[in-house]
Protein backbone atom coordinates (compact mmCIF):
# COMPACT_ATOMS: atom_id res chain seq x y z
CA UNK A 1 0.00 0.00 0.00
CA UNK A 2 1.33 2.94 -1.30
CA UNK A 3 -0.55 6.53 -1.31
CA UNK A 4 0.51 9.58 -0.13
CA UNK A 5 -2.00 9.71 2.92
CA UNK A 6 -0.69 6.43 3.48
CA UNK A 7 2.32 7.36 3.74
CA UNK A 8 1.92 10.82 6.08
CA UNK A 9 0.17 8.91 8.31
CA UNK A 10 2.93 5.84 8.45
CA UNK A 11 5.39 8.48 9.39
CA UNK A 12 3.49 10.24 11.85
CA UNK A 13 2.82 6.61 13.35
CA UNK A 14 6.86 5.74 13.47
CA UNK A 15 7.54 9.01 15.11
CA UNK A 16 4.92 8.48 17.79
CA UNK A 17 6.50 5.16 18.47
CA UNK A 18 9.98 6.44 18.62
CA UNK A 19 8.95 9.13 20.96
CA UNK A 20 7.38 6.11 22.89
CA UNK A 21 10.42 4.43 22.95
CA UNK A 22 12.48 7.23 23.86
CA UNK A 23 10.42 7.41 26.73
CA UNK A 24 10.26 4.72 28.03
CA UNK A 25 14.20 4.25 28.33
CA UNK A 26 14.15 7.49 30.01
CA UNK A 27 11.90 6.34 32.49
CA UNK A 28 13.91 2.81 32.88
CA UNK A 29 16.68 4.67 34.29
CA UNK A 30 14.65 5.13 37.49
CA UNK A 31 16.10 7.91 39.81
CA UNK A 32 18.98 8.54 37.54
CA UNK A 33 22.70 7.19 36.73
CA UNK A 34 23.68 8.61 40.20
CA UNK A 35 21.30 6.94 42.16
CA UNK A 36 21.49 3.60 40.04
CA UNK A 37 25.85 4.24 40.90
CA UNK A 38 24.81 4.54 44.99
CA UNK A 39 22.27 1.18 44.72
CA UNK A 40 24.89 -1.12 43.27
CA UNK A 41 27.60 0.08 45.29
CA UNK A 42 25.84 -1.66 48.31
CA UNK A 43 26.47 -4.84 45.89
CA UNK A 44 22.95 -4.90 44.85
CA UNK A 45 21.47 -5.30 41.17
CA UNK A 46 18.53 -2.67 39.78
CA UNK A 47 15.02 -3.59 39.86
CA UNK A 48 14.84 -4.32 36.00
CA UNK A 49 18.37 -6.07 36.18
CA UNK A 50 16.83 -8.37 39.17
CA UNK A 51 13.69 -9.16 36.88
CA UNK A 52 15.64 -9.65 33.50
CA UNK A 53 17.85 -12.56 35.72
CA UNK A 54 14.81 -13.81 37.24
CA UNK A 55 12.28 -14.34 33.83
CA UNK A 56 12.91 -16.85 31.26
CA UNK A 57 15.40 -15.67 28.74
CA UNK A 58 13.50 -15.67 25.09
CA UNK A 59 9.94 -15.78 26.30
CA UNK A 60 7.56 -12.44 26.02
CA UNK A 61 7.20 -10.65 28.53
CA UNK A 62 4.85 -7.74 29.39
CA UNK A 63 5.69 -4.70 31.10
CA UNK A 64 2.70 -3.57 33.10
CA UNK A 65 2.39 0.44 34.00
CA UNK A 66 5.69 1.47 32.74
CA UNK A 67 4.35 5.05 32.50
CA UNK A 68 2.68 5.44 35.50
CA UNK A 69 3.39 9.10 37.43
CA UNK A 70 4.59 10.30 34.41
CA UNK A 71 4.82 13.48 35.06
CA UNK A 72 3.19 13.59 37.93
CA UNK A 73 4.52 15.03 41.56
CA UNK A 74 6.94 17.12 40.42
CA UNK A 75 7.57 19.07 43.55
CA UNK A 76 9.22 16.00 44.84
CA UNK A 77 11.41 15.33 42.06
CA UNK A 78 9.07 12.67 40.31
CA UNK A 79 8.15 9.09 40.71
CA UNK A 80 9.27 7.43 37.43
CA UNK A 81 7.08 4.32 36.36
CA UNK A 82 5.92 4.75 39.66
CA UNK A 83 8.48 3.85 41.49
CA UNK A 84 7.68 -0.08 40.78
CA UNK A 85 8.34 -2.36 37.95
CA UNK A 86 5.65 -5.01 37.25
CA UNK A 87 6.18 -7.15 34.96
CA UNK A 88 4.00 -10.16 33.11
CA UNK A 89 6.64 -12.96 32.16
CA UNK A 90 8.06 -16.80 32.86
CA UNK A 91 9.70 -18.31 35.56
CA UNK A 92 10.88 -21.56 34.74
CA UNK A 93 8.06 -22.01 31.84
CA UNK A 94 5.44 -20.58 34.61
CA UNK A 95 3.40 -17.43 33.07
CA UNK A 96 3.26 -15.34 36.61
CA UNK A 97 3.55 -11.50 37.46
CA UNK A 98 6.84 -9.92 39.00
CA UNK A 99 6.88 -6.92 40.83
CA UNK A 100 9.96 -5.03 42.08
CA UNK A 101 10.49 -2.04 44.21
CA UNK A 102 12.56 0.79 42.79
CA UNK A 103 15.13 1.43 45.34
CA UNK A 104 16.83 4.50 43.07
CA UNK A 105 13.63 6.20 42.94
CA UNK A 106 13.41 7.74 46.28
CA UNK A 107 14.19 4.62 47.92
CA UNK A 108 11.50 2.80 46.81
CA UNK A 109 8.67 4.56 49.15
CA UNK A 110 5.14 4.11 48.22
CA UNK A 111 3.67 7.40 46.42
CA UNK A 112 0.20 7.32 45.64
CA UNK A 113 0.23 6.23 42.43
CA UNK A 114 2.94 2.83 43.60
CA UNK A 115 0.24 1.73 45.66
CA UNK A 116 -2.32 1.98 42.64
CA UNK A 117 0.18 -0.32 40.49
CA UNK A 118 0.83 -2.37 43.23
CA UNK A 119 -2.66 -3.01 44.06
CA UNK A 120 -3.04 -3.12 39.80
CA UNK A 121 -0.68 -6.44 39.87
CA UNK A 122 -2.56 -8.03 42.20
CA UNK A 123 -5.39 -7.82 40.97
CA UNK A 124 -4.06 -9.14 37.69
CA UNK A 125 -3.00 -11.67 39.58
CA UNK A 126 -5.78 -12.53 41.57
CA UNK A 127 -8.14 -12.68 38.17
CA UNK A 128 -5.76 -14.81 36.02
CA UNK A 129 -4.84 -17.13 39.15
CA UNK A 130 -1.24 -16.16 38.09
CA UNK A 131 1.56 -16.68 40.90
CA UNK A 132 3.00 -13.72 42.02
CA UNK A 133 6.62 -13.02 42.38
CA UNK A 134 8.01 -9.71 45.40
CA UNK A 135 11.16 -8.62 44.75
CA UNK A 136 11.02 -6.12 48.21
CA UNK A 137 13.21 -3.14 48.50
CA UNK A 138 11.14 -0.33 50.18
CA UNK A 139 11.59 2.18 53.10
CA UNK A 140 7.68 2.37 53.08
CA UNK A 141 4.74 5.12 52.64
CA UNK A 142 6.19 8.33 51.62
CA UNK A 143 5.41 10.68 54.33
CA UNK A 144 4.73 13.68 53.04
CA UNK A 145 1.99 12.47 51.28
CA UNK A 146 0.97 9.80 53.64
CA UNK A 147 -2.83 10.66 53.80
CA UNK A 148 -3.17 10.26 49.89
CA UNK A 149 -1.53 6.12 50.10
CA UNK A 150 -2.79 5.56 53.87
CA UNK A 151 -6.35 4.89 55.12
CA UNK A 152 -8.61 4.57 52.38
CA UNK A 153 -9.95 1.40 50.62
CA UNK A 154 -7.70 1.33 47.69
CA UNK A 155 -4.27 2.23 49.53
CA UNK A 156 -1.49 0.35 50.93
CA UNK A 157 -3.25 -1.50 53.67
CA UNK A 158 -5.38 -3.63 50.91
CA UNK A 159 -2.19 -5.12 49.44
CA UNK A 160 -1.75 -7.02 52.93
CA UNK A 161 -5.75 -8.32 52.26
CA UNK A 162 -4.83 -9.19 49.00
CA UNK A 163 -1.91 -10.94 50.17
CA UNK A 164 -4.32 -13.23 52.33
CA UNK A 165 -7.14 -13.61 49.91
CA UNK A 166 -4.71 -14.75 47.19
CA UNK A 167 -3.73 -17.34 50.06
CA UNK A 168 -6.86 -18.66 50.40
CA UNK A 169 -7.34 -19.00 46.78
CA UNK A 170 -3.70 -21.04 46.50
CA UNK A 171 -2.15 -18.62 44.33
CA UNK A 172 1.21 -19.14 44.65
CA UNK A 173 3.45 -16.00 46.45
CA UNK A 174 6.92 -16.19 46.79
CA UNK A 175 8.92 -12.89 48.33
CA UNK A 176 12.21 -11.77 48.47
CA UNK A 177 13.79 -9.14 50.49
CA UNK A 178 16.44 -7.56 49.13
CA UNK A 179 16.83 -4.54 50.79
CA UNK A 180 14.38 -2.30 53.13
CA UNK A 181 11.12 -3.43 54.07
CA UNK A 182 9.86 -1.43 56.88
CA UNK A 183 6.86 -1.40 58.96
CA UNK A 184 3.44 -1.77 57.04
CA UNK A 185 5.47 -2.94 54.22
CA UNK A 186 6.82 -5.93 56.79
CA UNK A 187 3.49 -7.40 56.25
CA UNK A 188 4.03 -8.36 52.57
CA UNK A 189 6.35 -11.00 52.24
CA UNK A 190 5.54 -12.39 55.84
CA UNK A 191 1.92 -12.99 54.18
CA UNK A 192 3.43 -14.71 51.27
CA UNK A 193 3.65 -18.84 50.81
CA UNK A 194 7.41 -18.08 51.59
CA UNK A 195 10.05 -15.37 51.71
CA UNK A 196 14.00 -15.21 51.32
CA UNK A 197 16.21 -12.33 52.38
CA UNK A 198 19.74 -11.45 51.16
CA UNK A 199 22.20 -11.15 53.94
CA UNK A 200 23.77 -7.75 54.77
CA UNK A 201 21.79 -5.92 52.35
CA UNK A 202 18.00 -6.95 53.39
CA UNK A 203 15.88 -5.95 56.44
CA UNK A 204 12.61 -6.44 57.77
CA UNK A 205 11.12 -4.67 60.81
CA UNK A 206 8.35 -2.76 62.22
CA UNK A 207 10.08 -0.44 63.27
CA UNK A 208 13.97 0.53 62.09
CA UNK A 209 16.80 1.31 64.97
CA UNK A 210 16.11 5.25 64.77
CA UNK A 211 12.35 4.88 65.93
CA UNK A 212 12.87 1.77 68.21
CA UNK A 213 15.25 4.84 70.57
CA UNK A 214 12.63 7.59 70.08
CA UNK A 215 9.93 4.83 71.34
CA UNK A 216 11.47 2.80 73.82
CA UNK A 217 14.83 3.83 74.30
CA UNK A 218 16.73 0.44 73.40
CA UNK A 219 19.97 1.24 70.84
CA UNK A 220 20.44 -1.28 68.58
CA UNK A 221 21.90 -1.13 64.73
CA UNK A 222 19.36 -2.50 61.69
CA UNK A 223 20.94 -5.52 60.90
CA UNK A 224 20.80 -7.00 64.32
CA UNK A 225 17.34 -6.06 64.77
CA UNK A 226 16.28 -7.39 61.25
CA UNK A 227 18.49 -8.47 59.43
CA UNK A 228 18.72 -11.87 57.37
CA UNK A 229 20.66 -13.88 60.32
CA UNK A 230 18.01 -12.40 62.46
CA UNK A 231 15.17 -12.92 60.92
CA UNK A 232 15.86 -16.58 59.33
CA UNK A 233 17.94 -17.95 62.75
CA UNK A 234 16.14 -16.35 65.50
CA UNK A 235 13.07 -14.77 64.91
CA UNK A 236 12.40 -17.42 62.07
CA UNK A 237 10.44 -14.61 59.55
CA UNK A 238 12.02 -15.82 56.69
CA UNK A 239 12.67 -18.93 55.85
CA UNK A 240 15.52 -18.86 53.24
CA UNK A 241 19.09 -16.83 53.90
CA UNK A 242 20.71 -15.94 50.54
CA UNK A 243 24.18 -14.27 50.25
CA UNK A 244 23.90 -12.14 47.50
CA UNK A 245 20.86 -10.96 44.71
CA UNK A 246 21.56 -13.63 42.16
CA UNK A 247 22.00 -16.48 44.34
CA UNK A 248 18.28 -14.93 45.42
CA UNK A 249 16.83 -15.21 42.17
CA UNK A 250 18.42 -18.62 41.45
CA UNK A 251 16.68 -19.65 44.25
CA UNK A 252 13.07 -18.22 43.50
CA UNK A 253 13.36 -20.11 40.26
CA UNK A 254 14.11 -23.42 41.80
CA UNK A 255 10.76 -22.83 43.85
CA UNK A 256 9.09 -21.98 40.49
CA UNK A 257 9.94 -25.08 39.14
CA UNK A 258 8.54 -27.26 41.64
CA UNK A 259 4.47 -25.90 41.21
CA UNK A 260 1.84 -28.55 40.17
CA UNK A 261 0.02 -28.11 37.41
CA UNK A 262 -3.19 -25.90 37.47
CA UNK A 263 -6.88 -26.10 35.57
CA UNK A 264 -7.43 -24.84 32.45
CA UNK A 265 -10.13 -22.42 31.65
CA UNK A 266 -10.42 -24.69 27.87
CA UNK A 267 -9.69 -21.00 25.92
CA UNK A 268 -9.46 -22.77 22.01
CA UNK A 269 -6.28 -22.49 20.49
CA UNK A 270 -4.55 -23.90 17.47
CA UNK A 271 -1.18 -23.82 15.88
CA UNK A 272 -0.60 -19.51 15.44
CA UNK A 273 -0.23 -18.26 12.12
CA UNK A 274 1.67 -14.92 11.25
CA UNK A 275 -1.42 -12.75 9.20
CA UNK A 276 -1.00 -12.37 5.41
CA UNK A 277 -1.36 -8.79 5.41
CA UNK A 278 2.00 -7.21 6.60
CA UNK A 279 1.14 -5.94 10.25
CA UNK A 280 3.51 -3.19 9.22
CA UNK A 281 0.65 -1.13 7.43
CA UNK A 282 -1.24 -0.44 10.45
CA UNK A 283 1.01 2.12 11.24
CA UNK A 284 -0.10 4.13 7.88
CA UNK A 285 -4.40 3.98 8.66
CA UNK A 286 -4.44 6.19 11.35
CA UNK A 287 -4.28 9.71 10.57
CA UNK A 288 -2.66 12.58 13.38
CA UNK A 289 -5.10 13.53 15.36
CA UNK A 290 -7.13 10.62 14.60
CA UNK A 291 -9.06 13.52 12.00
CA UNK A 292 -9.40 11.27 9.05
CA UNK A 293 -11.61 7.87 8.72
CA UNK A 294 -10.33 4.76 7.42
CA UNK A 295 -11.57 1.04 7.05
CA UNK A 296 -11.23 -0.75 10.26
CA UNK A 297 -11.14 -4.06 8.61
CA UNK A 298 -7.62 -3.32 7.43
CA UNK A 299 -6.44 -3.22 10.59
CA UNK A 300 -8.01 -5.88 12.15
CA UNK A 301 -6.82 -8.02 8.97
CA UNK A 302 -3.10 -7.38 9.96
CA UNK A 303 -3.94 -8.69 13.83
CA UNK A 304 -5.47 -11.85 13.22
CA UNK A 305 -3.89 -15.37 12.35
CA UNK A 306 -3.50 -15.44 8.50
CA UNK A 307 -5.56 -12.35 7.80
CA UNK A 308 -8.56 -14.18 8.08
CA UNK A 309 -11.66 -12.70 9.60
CA UNK A 310 -15.56 -14.04 9.80
CA UNK A 311 -17.10 -10.98 10.37
CA UNK A 312 -21.03 -11.21 12.10
CA UNK A 313 -24.24 -9.25 10.44
CA UNK A 314 -21.45 -7.34 8.16
CA UNK A 315 -24.76 -5.71 6.46
CA UNK A 316 -26.46 -4.79 10.02
CA UNK A 317 -25.09 -2.13 11.98
CA UNK A 318 -22.28 -1.00 10.11
CA UNK A 319 -20.72 1.47 12.58
CA UNK A 320 -19.33 -1.47 14.36
CA UNK A 321 -17.66 -4.63 13.12
CA UNK A 322 -18.04 -7.65 15.22
CA UNK A 323 -16.47 -10.97 13.94
CA UNK A 324 -14.52 -14.00 14.91
CA UNK A 325 -10.97 -14.69 14.14
CA UNK A 326 -7.53 -15.63 15.73
CA UNK A 327 -4.65 -14.17 17.61
CA UNK A 328 -1.46 -16.10 18.14
CA UNK A 329 -3.65 -19.37 17.39
CA UNK A 330 -6.41 -18.05 20.13
CA UNK A 331 -9.88 -17.79 19.25
CA UNK A 332 -11.05 -14.35 19.82
CA UNK A 333 -14.38 -12.63 19.18
CA UNK A 334 -13.46 -8.89 18.25
CA UNK A 335 -15.84 -6.18 18.53
CA UNK A 336 -14.38 -2.81 16.76
CA UNK A 337 -15.56 0.44 16.15
CA UNK A 338 -15.27 1.25 12.29
CA UNK A 339 -14.25 4.32 11.55
CA UNK A 340 -15.27 5.10 7.65
CA UNK A 341 -18.45 7.14 7.03
CA UNK A 342 -20.72 4.32 5.61
CA UNK A 343 -24.13 4.23 4.19
CA UNK A 344 -26.80 2.47 6.19
CA UNK A 345 -29.78 0.28 4.71
CA UNK A 346 -31.81 3.19 4.47
CA UNK A 347 -29.52 4.89 2.67
CA UNK A 348 -28.51 7.37 5.07
CA UNK A 349 -24.98 8.53 5.98
CA UNK A 350 -23.32 7.34 9.37
CA UNK A 351 -20.48 8.77 11.28
CA UNK A 352 -17.32 6.47 11.12
CA UNK A 353 -16.08 6.23 15.07
CA UNK A 354 -20.20 6.60 16.15
CA UNK A 355 -22.60 4.19 17.83
CA UNK A 356 -25.82 4.22 16.44
CA UNK A 357 -29.04 2.14 17.63
CA UNK A 358 -28.14 -0.77 15.39
CA UNK A 359 -24.78 -0.82 16.16
CA UNK A 360 -25.22 -1.43 19.36
CA UNK A 361 -27.94 -3.95 19.01
CA UNK A 362 -25.51 -5.88 16.66
CA UNK A 363 -22.92 -5.51 18.97
CA UNK A 364 -24.63 -6.83 22.32
CA UNK A 365 -26.09 -10.35 20.65
CA UNK A 366 -22.37 -11.09 19.23
CA UNK A 367 -21.35 -10.53 23.05
CA UNK A 368 -23.97 -12.63 24.12
CA UNK A 369 -22.85 -15.20 21.29
CA UNK A 370 -19.21 -15.27 22.38
CA UNK A 371 -20.10 -15.89 26.05
CA UNK A 372 -22.33 -18.41 24.56
CA UNK A 373 -19.06 -20.07 22.95
CA UNK A 374 -16.82 -19.11 25.70
CA UNK A 375 -15.07 -17.29 23.36
CA UNK A 376 -12.62 -14.12 24.71
CA UNK A 377 -13.47 -10.92 23.59
CA UNK A 378 -11.28 -8.05 21.82
CA UNK A 379 -12.80 -4.46 21.89
CA UNK A 380 -10.77 -2.54 19.11
CA UNK A 381 -11.97 1.33 20.25
CA UNK A 382 -11.65 4.31 18.04
CA UNK A 383 -15.23 6.08 19.13
CA UNK A 384 -16.53 9.32 19.72
CA UNK A 385 -19.58 8.14 21.61
CA UNK A 386 -23.36 6.92 20.45
CA UNK A 387 -25.42 9.17 18.09
CA UNK A 388 -27.28 11.97 19.53
CA UNK A 389 -29.85 13.96 18.37
CA UNK A 390 -33.78 13.71 18.22
CA UNK A 391 -33.81 11.18 15.77
CA UNK A 392 -31.45 8.71 17.65
CA UNK A 393 -33.44 9.38 21.07
CA UNK A 394 -36.83 8.95 19.22
CA UNK A 395 -35.44 5.58 17.66
CA UNK A 396 -34.15 4.39 21.46
CA UNK A 397 -30.64 5.07 21.50
CA UNK A 398 -30.60 5.18 25.36
CA UNK A 399 -32.00 1.30 25.53
CA UNK A 400 -29.54 -0.20 22.86
CA UNK A 401 -26.57 1.76 24.52
CA UNK A 402 -27.98 0.04 27.76
CA UNK A 403 -28.58 -3.43 25.94
CA UNK A 404 -24.47 -3.65 24.64
CA UNK A 405 -23.49 -1.71 28.21
CA UNK A 406 -25.42 -4.81 29.94
CA UNK A 407 -24.30 -7.38 27.89
CA UNK A 408 -20.79 -6.67 28.00
CA UNK A 409 -20.56 -5.83 31.57
CA UNK A 410 -22.03 -9.02 32.45
CA UNK A 411 -19.78 -11.12 30.24
CA UNK A 412 -18.20 -13.72 31.90
CA UNK A 413 -15.43 -14.42 28.98
CA UNK A 414 -12.44 -12.48 29.44
CA UNK A 415 -12.12 -8.90 28.10
CA UNK A 416 -9.48 -7.11 26.43
CA UNK A 417 -9.49 -3.44 25.39
CA UNK A 418 -7.47 -2.08 22.64
CA UNK A 419 -7.32 2.10 22.44
CA UNK A 420 -6.54 2.52 18.83
CA UNK A 421 -7.59 6.27 18.32
CA UNK A 422 -10.58 7.87 20.20
CA UNK A 423 -12.22 6.61 23.21
CA UNK A 424 -14.77 9.24 24.02
CA UNK A 425 -17.95 9.34 26.50
CA UNK A 426 -20.69 6.94 26.79
CA UNK A 427 -18.91 5.00 23.98
CA UNK A 428 -15.65 4.38 26.31
CA UNK A 429 -18.07 2.54 28.28
CA UNK A 430 -19.92 0.32 26.15
CA UNK A 431 -16.21 -0.45 24.70
CA UNK A 432 -15.30 -1.69 27.93
CA UNK A 433 -13.56 0.96 29.70
CA UNK A 434 -11.24 0.54 32.19
CA UNK A 435 -14.32 0.96 34.39
CA UNK A 436 -16.03 -2.26 33.22
CA UNK A 437 -12.90 -4.70 34.23
CA UNK A 438 -11.03 -5.44 30.58
CA UNK A 439 -7.84 -8.15 31.80
CA UNK A 440 -5.75 -5.84 30.33
CA UNK A 441 -6.81 -2.32 28.93
CA UNK A 442 -3.63 -1.56 26.38
CA UNK A 443 -3.38 2.08 24.29
CA UNK A 444 -1.76 2.51 21.10
CA UNK A 445 0.52 6.04 20.97
CA UNK A 446 -2.65 7.42 18.42
CA UNK A 447 -4.94 7.17 21.78
CA UNK A 448 -6.91 9.65 22.98
CA UNK A 449 -9.43 8.90 26.13
CA UNK A 450 -12.27 11.97 27.54
CA UNK A 451 -15.26 12.41 27.99
CA UNK A 452 -15.36 13.98 24.31
CA UNK A 453 -13.20 15.93 21.93
CA UNK A 454 -10.81 18.41 22.89
CA UNK A 455 -12.78 21.08 20.29
CA UNK A 456 -16.05 20.32 21.10
CA UNK A 457 -15.55 20.20 24.70
CA UNK A 458 -13.76 23.76 24.39
CA UNK A 459 -16.93 24.76 22.41
CA UNK A 460 -18.67 24.05 25.17
CA UNK A 461 -17.05 24.99 27.69
CA UNK A 462 -16.11 28.20 25.99
CA UNK A 463 -20.15 29.28 25.82
CA UNK A 464 -20.22 28.63 29.41
CA UNK A 465 -17.19 30.89 30.30
CA UNK A 466 -18.16 33.96 27.68
CA UNK A 467 -22.20 33.86 29.15
CA UNK A 468 -20.58 34.29 32.71
CA UNK A 469 -18.53 37.08 31.45
CA UNK A 470 -21.00 38.93 29.28
CA UNK A 471 -23.39 38.62 32.71
CA UNK A 472 -20.75 40.71 34.54
CA UNK A 473 -20.65 43.24 31.42
CA UNK A 474 -17.63 41.99 29.95
CA UNK A 475 -17.49 42.59 25.90
CA UNK A 476 -16.11 39.88 24.25
CA UNK A 477 -15.04 40.23 21.04
CA UNK A 478 -14.14 37.73 18.50
CA UNK A 479 -10.81 37.85 18.72
CA UNK A 480 -11.02 37.33 22.67
CA UNK A 481 -13.53 34.44 21.99
CA UNK A 482 -10.91 32.59 19.72
CA UNK A 483 -8.29 33.41 22.57
CA UNK A 484 -10.77 31.39 24.94
CA UNK A 485 -11.44 28.84 22.67
CA UNK A 486 -7.50 28.00 21.95
CA UNK A 487 -6.93 28.35 25.85
CA UNK A 488 -9.04 25.73 27.25
CA UNK A 489 -8.56 23.51 24.02
CA UNK A 490 -5.10 23.28 24.98
CA UNK A 491 -6.08 22.74 28.67
CA UNK A 492 -8.14 19.93 27.92
CA UNK A 493 -6.23 18.62 24.85
CA UNK A 494 -3.46 18.21 27.90
CA UNK A 495 -5.44 15.75 29.32
CA UNK A 496 -6.91 13.61 26.79
CA UNK A 497 -2.86 12.63 25.65
CA UNK A 498 -2.36 8.68 26.34
CA UNK A 499 0.52 9.42 28.38
CA UNK A 500 -2.16 11.42 30.80
CA UNK A 501 -3.90 8.64 31.09
CA UNK A 502 -1.10 5.89 31.26
CA UNK A 503 0.27 7.87 34.00
CA UNK A 504 -2.90 7.60 36.25
CA UNK A 505 -2.69 3.57 35.15
CA UNK A 506 -6.66 4.35 33.45
CA UNK A 507 -4.61 2.19 30.98
CA UNK A 508 -2.05 -0.40 31.30
CA UNK A 509 0.34 0.29 29.32
CA UNK A 510 1.21 2.34 25.94
CA UNK A 511 1.95 -0.43 23.11
CA UNK A 512 3.45 -0.08 19.58
CA UNK A 513 0.77 -1.07 17.58
CA UNK A 514 3.31 -4.22 16.52
CA UNK A 515 2.84 -5.50 20.04
CA UNK A 516 -0.95 -5.98 20.05
CA UNK A 517 -0.95 -9.59 18.77
CA UNK A 518 2.08 -10.61 22.21
CA UNK A 519 -0.32 -8.50 24.51
CA UNK A 520 -3.60 -10.07 23.91
CA UNK A 521 -2.15 -13.71 23.32
CA UNK A 522 -0.29 -13.63 26.67
CA UNK A 523 -3.13 -12.13 28.47
CA UNK A 524 -5.53 -14.70 26.97
CA UNK A 525 -2.51 -17.60 28.28
CA UNK A 526 -3.10 -15.72 31.33
CA UNK A 527 -6.83 -16.00 31.63
CA UNK A 528 -6.95 -19.68 30.34
CA UNK A 529 -5.23 -20.21 34.21
CA UNK A 530 -8.78 -19.18 35.77
CA UNK A 531 -11.62 -21.64 34.97
CA UNK A 532 -15.24 -19.28 34.64
CA UNK A 533 -17.28 -20.87 37.24
CA UNK A 534 -20.36 -19.15 36.36
CA UNK A 535 -23.51 -19.01 33.79
CA UNK A 536 -23.63 -16.19 31.55
CA UNK A 537 -27.23 -13.92 31.77
CA UNK A 538 -27.15 -10.39 31.52
CA UNK A 539 -30.53 -9.97 33.65
CA UNK A 540 -32.93 -7.63 33.06
CA UNK A 541 -32.43 -6.50 29.14
CA UNK A 542 -34.69 -3.69 27.66
CA UNK A 543 -35.12 -5.43 23.68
Amino acid sequence: MADLEFNKNEDNMRIMVADLRHKKNQIALGGGEKSIAKHKAKGKLTARERIAMLLDENKPQLEIGALAGEGMYPEYGGCPSGGVVVVMGYVEGRQCIVVANDATVKAGAWFPITGKKNLRAQEIAMENHLPIIYLVDSAGVFLPMQDEIFADKEHFGRIFRNNAKMSSMGITQIAAVMGSCVAGGAYLPIMSDESLIVDKTGSIFLAGSYLVKAAIGEVIDNETLGGATTQTEISGVCDYKMKDDKECLLTIRKLMNKLGSYEEAGFDRVSPKEPKKDPKEIYGFISEGNAKPYDSLEIIERLVDDSEFTEYKAGYGKTIVCGYGRIDGWAVGIVANQRKIIKSKKGEMQFGGVIYSDSADKAARFIMNCNQKKIPLVFLHDVSGFMVGSRSEHGGIIKDGAKMVNAMSNSIVPKFSVVVGNSYGAGNYAMCGKAYDPKLMLAWPSARVAVMGGAQAAKVLMQIQVASLKKKGEEITEEKEQELFNKIKDRYDKTTDPYYAAARLWVDDIIDPLETRKAISMGIEAANHAPIKEGYSTGVMQV
